[in-house]
């Protein structure tokens, strides 16, 4: 039976690109290849005709002499150029497709990847460091020690004893990587023998024991810029653990967590605290002595002040370390009730009380404003 036109196989022009002669191609052994149809023949014939289209026209030379004398000149029988890379017609196996056809989606060819030159960049380290809030608005430094693994000094990084060296893994010929066969799908994974890096150390370092790195204590200082907030982080470049086979280092990340303050907290570039007075001053006014971090500033707190205001005290907050405008302090007055009154200290109030009430809401005008809604709730109940 006469051959079919290699284009009409593929479903193609005869311009087609090789993108589009690897998609056509693609298509058609994912749909007919025999391990898909055990008990088509039709289908191991399709796939046959597929395959012996695209090795064909994939190749430069097959193709230009297919597309001047059609498949004579490609017939080895008539002198051509032979059957493609396939080596005639024969339907292969699937692993012959996921490398000529699918080798961009598994990172090119049989055993690509690995070798025994491949670099591995280290692991990236955490640290977590609690600061005071002192010091996490002002900045500081701070040494930080953290176990870490280090090029070996013994053997400079190679993992081998020194005066020998690696030898080319022989299970992946220095590959890194071995592919093995799963029905009609091809797995390619890290070769067993070497762990993925293609050389074999005969003679390991006796430091390192073959790995090139040891563990070690680092001690690092490690600056603390101003500002820094509860959970920021610093990255440290190149601080982590070394690299394999000559690789980069990982980095450190400093993780910040700020104690809770004995006065003060944070939101942001703001500050906040509570700050207790008398009822006298708060009756009277005056001046308080207030904290900030800076130091002490004084606060005029005026006459009559309410328990729960709030006294904003400009740019005595944080620069943020993430920029912005400095923030302010906001204090919040707590009028403190006394206690262990002597019994004179109690005649002196139960007097003070009797005045204020003489003069009914003129000196508790939020009081007497609150009972007489009580009074007009409960009048309310009895209707």
């Amino acid at each position: 039976m006469a051959k079919r036109d290699y284009y009409e196989v593929l479903g193609v022009a005869k311009n087609a690109s090789d993108a589009e002669l690897k998609k056509a191609y693609r298509r058609l052994a994912m749909k007919h290849h025999p391990d898909r149809n055990p008990d088509s023949k039709d289908a191991e014939e399709n796939f046959k005709e597929a395959k012996e289209a695209y090795e064909t026209l994939t190749d430069a030379q097959k193709r230009t002499a297919y597309d001047q004398f059609g498949h004579a000149g490609v017939d080895p029988s008539a002198g051509g150029f032979g059957g493609g890379r396939g080596g005639g017609h024969g339907s292969g196996n699937f692993s012959d497709i996921f490398d000529d056809v699918f080798g961009d989606i598994f990172g090119g060819a049989r055993g690509g990847g690995g070798g025994q030159n491949q670099a591995y960049r280290g692991a990236d380290l955490r640290y977590d460091l609690e600061l005071s809030l002192e010091d996490a608005v002002q900045g500081t430094s701070v040494k930080v020690r953290l176990p870490t693994k280090v090029k070996c000094g013994t053997c400079s990084g190679s993992g081998a004893k020194k005066g020998s060296t690696a030898k080319v893994c022989t299970t992946c010929n220095g590959q890194g990587q071995v592919r093995m066969q799963q029905g009609f799908f091809s797995i390619q994974q890290a070769c067993p023998k070497c762990k993925g890096k293609g050389k074999v150390i005969a003679s390991p370092c006796g430091d390192c024991h073959g790995e090139g790195r040891k563990q070690e204590q680092k001690t690092l200082s490690v600056k603390i810029p101003a500002g820094v907030d509860n959970g920021d982080r610093i990255r440290l470049t190149g601080e982590g653990e070394a690299g394999e086979n000559g690789g980069p280092a990982g980095d450190l990340y400093v993780q910040v967590r700020v104690r809770e303050h004995s006065i003060f907290s944070r939101d942001g570039s703001n500050l906040y605290c509570e700050m207790p007075i008398s009822f006298v001053s708060a009756a009277l006014g005056g001046e308080l002595d207030v904290p900030t971090l800076a130091g002490r500033v004084k606060l005029k707190v005026p006459a009559e002040t309410q328990t729960g205001r709030v006294f904003r005290l400009r740019e005595k907050g944080v620069k943020s370390v993430h920029g912005g405008a400095t923030g302010d302090l906001l204090c919040k007055v707590i009028v403190e009730t006394p206690v262990n009154l002597s019994a004179r200290q109690k005649e002196i109030l139960e007097e003070f009380e009797g005045t204020l009430t003489d003069a009914g809401s003129k000196h508790s005008p939020k009081s007497h404003s609150w009972f007489g809604g009580v009074k007009k709730f409960f009048e309310d109940l009895k209707i």
